[in-house]
């Protein structure tokens, strides 16, 4: 049942090694360019990527391949086959930047402290009057849950608030939010942790253990990254300014007009119309910040690099990671992202 944790492992050597070579004298465009991105999780980007206009604005065949975890991604990277790894969860980025890999976070993709989390099965009894309460439902419960990343740290924060350690419960490691979605929904976990479509399918049978304003209140901040290779920054740094401005624009076009939008997203990102509203409607559960809120005091002005270190010393302290960077400012670039109109 390690396998997972391994795997992230593997994966961060490899990428070591892949990006390792030397770097181009000369920046330069490249003829394709190879973007990661995750299926029922829909973004105002993805337009662009139905209407094609990020190949336009890059000068290259954009390419944008789904995955099941920000893992991966992080795999592909590794494997040279994905440039830019777009709403790569913080904790997959915190693992690979961890090892000493040259990957850079360039800009906040999305927040979504309601859209990512851990569900209890309506079968198994979870009273939450009182946090005793709460920790005795959960002591004891099987738990199935991706790990090594942003939906993993948030189980093990939530469990602290409540008194409880990883030993207190049964976790039960799967690959991704789907397997967590299928083993809670055939009665094999108490309780599944995910993000996405598989938490929606979960909470249609069970309660969340915490709502994602109360994770908020006990200091868990959740967001997702756009993370790039040193190697593809540099050797194409022009090409991503224009996909961060491309996106930037994208935001704003969407904010202005929604309606004439969902058919393109729901192509996107593998959902209906009524699910796409869920995550991205009036009452919608992602939010994304500007250019401006991204490069203030409030994200990676300050409190983004804060919060990082917090996450990957913790994740020491769980014995998910050998050690934590000293500083992980060093491995967030808003360069890219000053430049973006």
């Amino acid at each position: 049942m390690k396998q997972p944790l391994n795997h992230i492992i593997r994966a961060a050597a490899a990428l070591a090694v892949a990006c390792s070579a030397p770097l181009a004298a000369v920046a330069q465009a490249a003829d394709e360019v190879n973007v990661a991105y995750f299926l029922e999780w829909p973004t105002p980007n993805q337009i662009g990527q139905v209407e094609k206009t990020f190949d336009k604005d890059l000068g290259a065949e954009v390419n944008w391949k789904s995955f099941g975890s920000g893992n991966d991604m992080s795999t592909a990277m590794a494997g040279g086959s994905i440039d830019i790894s777009y709403s790569q969860g913080l904790i997959p980025f915190i693992v690979a930047a961890s090892k000493g890999l040259p990957i850079k976070m360039v800009g906040i993709a999305v927040a979504y402290a309601e859209a990512d989390n851990c569900v209890v099965h309506k079968k198994s009894a979870l009273d939450r009057s009182t946090a005793a309460s709460t920790a005795a439902s959960l002591k004891g419960k099987k738990i199935a849950t991706p790990v090594g990343n942003v939906t993993h740290f948030k189980l093990l924060k939530t469990l602290a608030y409540y008194g409880l350690s990883a030993s207190d419960v049964s976790i039960v490691p799967v690959s991704g939010g789907n397997d967590a979605a299928a083993a809670f929904l055939t009665g094999q976990v108490d309780v599944g942790c995910a993000f996405g479509g598989p938490l929606d399918k979960m909470k249609a049978q069970g309660q969340v253990i915490m709502t994602g304003s109360q994770q908020e209140n006990i200091g868990i901040f959740t967001f997702d990254v756009i993370s790039v290779t040193d190697d593809f920054a540099k050797n194409n740094s022009g090409q991503l300014v224009k996909f961060l401005q491309g996106t930037e624009d994208w935001n704003t076009k969407f904010g202005g007009d929604k309606n004439k939008y969902w058919g393109k997203l729901a192509k996107a990102a593998g959902m209906d119309e009524d699910g796409v509203k869920n995550y991205l409607g009036a009452q919608g559960t992602f939010s994304f910040p500007s250019k401006g809120a991204q490069l203030s005091p409030a994200w990676m002005g300050g409190k983004v690099q804060e919060f990082t270190k917090k996450a990957a010393d913790f994740f020491v302290e769980q014995g998910v990671m050998p050690k934590a960077l000293a500083d992980y400012g060093t491995v967030i670039d808003t360069s890219y992202l000053e430049q973006v109109k």
